[in-house]
């Protein structure tokens, strides 16, 4: 309170103010802080790989097909509240991971705590924890986070436990915790990705049970500059 209190007290002044709303307004700006600073806590813990994306600044023209009422939906939060899942779908620079995290900052705004990490980077963070001893605490903290996005599944190659690593975050978070998924890669080659097909087909019955589908393209952005002018 003592950041407004000066402003506050020649605002009293100046009115004039009655003691009980001067009291009431800077308890009013205390809150408002409190939640700033909780919001910007949250989203430094997210750890967005791109902060600053959100539904504003995404083009829907460039793919019109794109299933627009689902995102917001999304974007609501309610799929959280309902512990139910996500799955983004598409080639390479359709706008899945630009959506992901703009559904994640939309989130943290409703309430919810985040956690973003490309699948790679989360398997690698489970394997330093392991090697520290520290694994069945980060198992925990995994699916204890109301949302988990796991962004560019399939984009590079993963280590040879991958399938049951993912398997069992997946199986823990199950109708306890939502989780966000992206891929390049079509359902039909997880297998071949992971090497385990029977591993992918229990991950996926899990994320499609309770699970919302976004198929993203088919345009890509990084051919949008590329592309030949049309007759």
């Amino acid at each position: 309170m003592a950041h407004t209190l000066e402003t506050r007290l020649r605002q009293a002044q100046a009115e004039p103010m009655a003691p009980i709303d001067l009291l009431s307004c800077l308890i009013s700006d205390e809150l408002t802080k409190r939640s700033d600073r909780l919001l910007e806590r949250r989203r430094k813990q997210a750890d967005f790989r791109d902060p600053h994306r959100s539904l504003d600044n995404f083009d829907f023209a460039f793919n019109p097909k794109m299933n627009r009422s689902l995102i917001f939906d999304l974007a609501t939060g309610g799929f959280v509240a309902k512990h139910e899942d996500a799955l983004f779908l598409g080639p390479g620079g359709t706008g899945k991971s630009h959506l992901a995290q703009a559904i994640g900052q939309a989130v943290i705004l409703q309430g919810y705590r985040v956690h973003y990490r490309e699948a790679h980077v989360l398997l690698d963070d489970l394997a330093d924890a392991a090697a520290a001893g520290t694994r069945k605490q980060f198992m925990t903290a995994l699916a204890t986070v109301p949302l988990l996005i796991i962004d560019d599944f399939g984009m590079r190659k993963l280590p040879l436990t991958a399938a049951e690593d993912l398997l069992e975050i997946v199986m823990r978070r199950y109708e306890r915790a939502s989780t966000l998924l992206t891929s390049n890669r079509p359902v039909e080659d997880w297998g071949k990705v992971l090497g385990d097909t029977a591993a992918v087909s229990s991950m996926l019955d899990r994320l499609l049970h309770h699970g919302h589908l976004l198929k993203c393209g088919p345009r890509s952005w990084r051919t949008k500059t590329a592309l030949p002018p049309q007759d």
